[in-house]
């Protein structure tokens, strides 16, 4: 059965027009009268859908123009072209109904006041969101427990490490139930312990709620433990729309080949077999081409005493860097479009 997607993009844009002068007096006086300036394509013409219950992990470097998408979906700017839908709302007319059934999380933002006690934003944000006292107070004490926020509570948010304070954050923005997160960043500066806790607290929401979850992350142990499905943007362009497992397979042009051999590697000259990536006590690591993978594998298998030998896909941090260093085209068919509502 077909089901409506919760969050729909078409063809979604946006330019922003800055300003330029050079350095000097003179220059800047120049300014004054007559202002240099150029557009700049943050988000070019990107489309893709997610379904209800989706955790989608929304990838890209710096300046990709993730956060510009998540901030026009959110409702906090207005697009130059294209059109989105979320939960069948259109995000920049900042409906209120919509704006209760959403939440954006930044990382590097704080939404808690500074200088209050966190129950006390917490109790600013039931009142901004009309949220009654009964389904508050339950709320508030199940977000208690998944995230052991009972120390926190009446602590002012100037006093709390980044950990305490993200975890608080979270919760803050979850106090009314909305049923799509967009999580820019969530788990950005913390200890790898705080990570897994968020990690974790994120599955939970998402199971508990079938909430729709659109991430993004640089930490690849978030998208890993997360996501099934990824966006890879870059330059404002969509390169990938599909399984995490599958971006290996169409960036990747490599595999890494890892041996044991019998007698140690001695003075063999590995080097014909592929990359070598690593080398101790008799196991060897190969970088060797995809195509070619078959081929060097029966080599080394007739050519050397081999006790043991593995291929996989190279990490998933590695097929990323790959695909931002060589900034293949944009993506034609979002291979996750095909069947994806089966």
């Amino acid at each position: 059965m077909n089901q409506k997607p919760v969050i729909q993009l078409d063809e979604l844009s946006k330019v922003y027009t800055v300003s330029e002068r050079e350095a000097g007096l003179l220059a800047s006086m120049r300014s004054i009268v007559k202002r240099k300036t150029r557009d700049v394509q943050a988000v070019d013409r990107i489309s893709f859908s997610v379904s209800e219950g989706e955790i989608v992990g929304f990838l890209g470097p710096n300046g990709a123009g993730k956060t510009t998408t998540l901030k026009m979906l959110s409702g906090l700017l207005h697009p130059t072209g294209g059109s989105a839908t979320v939960l069948g709302y259109r995000p920049w007319e900042r409906n209120r109904d919509y704006l209760r059934r959403m939440t954006l999380v930044m990382g590097q933002r704080n939404q808690l006041v500074w200088d209050i006690p966190v129950i006390d934003t917490f109790e600013l944000n039931r009142a901004v969101y009309r949220i009654p006292e009964p389904e508050y107070q339950r709320t508030v004490d199940e977000l208690t427990e998944l995230l052991d926020l009972a120390p926190l509570l009446r602590k002012p948010t100037r006093n709390l490490s980044l950990g305490e304070r993200m975890k608080c954050e979270i919760a803050a923005a979850l106090l009314h139930r909305p049923s799509v997160l967009f999580l820019d960043e969530p788990t950005i500066g913390l200890d790898v312990t705080m990570q897994r806790r968020i990690r974790q607290f994120i599955t939970d929401y998402n199971q508990r709620s079938s909430a729709t979850v659109l991430l993004t992350s640089h930490y690849m142990a978030d998208v890993e433990a997360l996501c099934q499905r990824v966006l890879v943007i870059h330059h404002g362009n969509l390169l990938y729309d599909g399984q995490l497992s599958g971006l290996a397979d169409r960036f990747a042009p490599f595999k890494t080949v890892e041996v044991e051999l019998h007698n140690g590697a001695g003075d063999r000259q590995l080097a014909q077999y592929g990359e070598v990536m690593a080398q101790s006590e008799g196991r060897i690591m190969l970088r060797v081409p995809r195509v070619d993978t078959a081929s060097v594998t029966g080599r080394l298998l007739a050519e050397l005493d081999v006790s043991d030998l593995t291929v996989q896909d190279p990490p998933i941090e590695d097929v990323i860097e790959h695909v931002f260093s060589q900034s293949p085209s944009p993506l034609d068919a979002p291979e996750s479009q095909k069947d994806q509502s089966e």
